[in-house]
């Protein structure tokens, strides 16, 4: 949608700035780029798609606070009903939820054969399947499992959780890194350009994040997440290495540069 105006403006003359959110470039940004006085983008090596003279590193805004310090974990855990005593995974896979997510923890469920789960896990179903996860887990009730289809407190969630599984949205993986919280992402497969994959790459080969391929998930992601939490050195090794990614002051870095493109008064 902005295009347009965006296109006619460049021809009008007037200066525009752009930013793109993924490690991947988006066909409009690609073709605004041109003109753009100036490129804000949230990952590194983006000259691959944009003059490298006109990029300026600025992460992506989010709405909210999110930071390492956070909620009180004490309180978060009472929220959700959990206790000190186990670790816990945030399953998060977006308002309207995802297949793929919502069928590993049915897997991994049904894997547990009627026995407590060995770790609490938050899990968000997504408002479009709620229902049918409902359905599943009043027939196969299990502990330890907090089940909804939003998650009305991040903060809180954030703050319980030991490790995430999730989608790598681009502001999802914003989030993540000023969180600092260790993560295992699930890409989208279902996004232009496999954009979501991308993303999740660009953390992955900074050792930031794990990632497991969407086909993968069912089988392997829960197990390869329960694994994980035996590993203190590992978990503290991806929250050091997913927080030195983090911009706390996007939104302040992109005001400025657009600051810079006014005219300036006589």
């Amino acid at each position: 949608a902005s295009a347009p105006v965006l296109w006619a403006a460049q021809r009008l003359g007037v200066p525009t700035v752009i930013q793109e959110q993924n490690s991947y470039a988006g066909l409009t940004n690609k073709i605004l780029a041109k003109r753009a006085k100036r490129i804000c983008v949230a990952y590194e090596g983006m000259e691959r798609f944009f003059p490298a003279g006109r990029i300026t590193m600025t992460g992506n805004p989010l709405r909210g606070r999110f930071s390492k310090e956070g909620a009180d974990r004490g309180e978060a855990l009472e929220y959700y009903g959990f206790t000190p005593d186990l670790p816990v995974v945030l399953v998060v896979g977006g308002s309207l939820g995802t297949r793929s997510l919502n069928e590993m923890m049915k897997a991994w469920i049904l894997a547990l054969e009627g026995a407590d789960a060995p770790v609490q896990v938050i899990w968000q179903t997504g408002k479009y399947y709620e229902r049918e996860m409902c359905e599943f887990l009043a027939q196969h009730p299990t502990a330890n499992i907090w089940q909804g289809p939003f998650i009305d407190r991040m903060d809180y969630a954030y703050a319980a959780a030991d490790l995430v599984v999730s989608r790598s949205g681009a502001c999802t993986v914003s989030e993540l890194c000023l969180v600092a919280k260790p993560t295992l992402f699930v890409p989208s497969p279902n996004v232009a350009e496999d954009h979501q994959t991308k993303n999740a790459r660009a953390l992955a080969d900074k050792g930031a994040a794990l990632l497991i391929p969407d086909s993968e998930a069912v089988a392997r992601a829960m197990d390869e997440a329960v694994g994980l939490l035996k590993d203190p050195v590992r978990l503290a090794e991806l929250s050091r290495n997913i927080e030195a990614l983090a911009i706390p002051d996007s939104a302040e870095r992109i005001v400025n540069e657009i600051e810079r493109q006014l005219p300036q008064s006589k």
